[in-house]
Formats: C-alpha cells, sequence, structure tokens
C-alpha cells in the first residue's frame, strides 16, 4: 500500500468513525468512555491523524454497536 493509499484509508477510518459516532449523538468523550479509550487519541482518530491500532478499533466498533464493515473501507 503507497503513502496516498495509507492516508485515504485511515481518513476513511476516521470519517466513519465520526458519522457512526455522531448518528448516536454521542460527543467524542462519550464514546472515548464507552470504548475505553483515551479521549485524547479518540480525537487524534477521528481527525485522520492517527490510525487506530486493532485492540482500540475493535473497542471502539463495539462500543458503537455496529459492524467492522461499517468502519473499515473494503
Amino acid at each position: 500500500m503507497g503513502i496516498q493509499e495509507d492516508k485515504k484509508t485511515t481518513k476513511e477510518i476516521a470519517e466513519n468513525i465520526r458519522k457512526a459516532r455522531e448518528s448516536k449523538g454521542w460527543t467524542q468523550e462519550e464514546l472515548a468512555k464507552k470504548a475505553g479509550v483515551d479521549g485524547n487519541s479518540l480525537a487524534k482518530i477521528e481527525r485522520g491523524e492517527s490510525r487506530p491500532k486493532g485492540l482500540t478499533l475493535v473497542k471502539i466498533i463495539k462500543a458503537l454497536g455496529v459492524k467492522s464493515t461499517d468502519i473499515l473501507p473494503i
């Protein structure tokens, strides 16, 4: 995967997490608490500045109650 593709994928994940969170009417702080992740880390993930590691991503997906395919680009 090239650098451009990697950045695009990170941005897509970020956008999908943000949209799923907003559809529930949750703040970033609420999602971070429900997922058991650091609020600053979640903010960076949603801005596309950081790609969530495996366990963090699983926690976020479970907290949101969505399928991984709703978050991860296909």
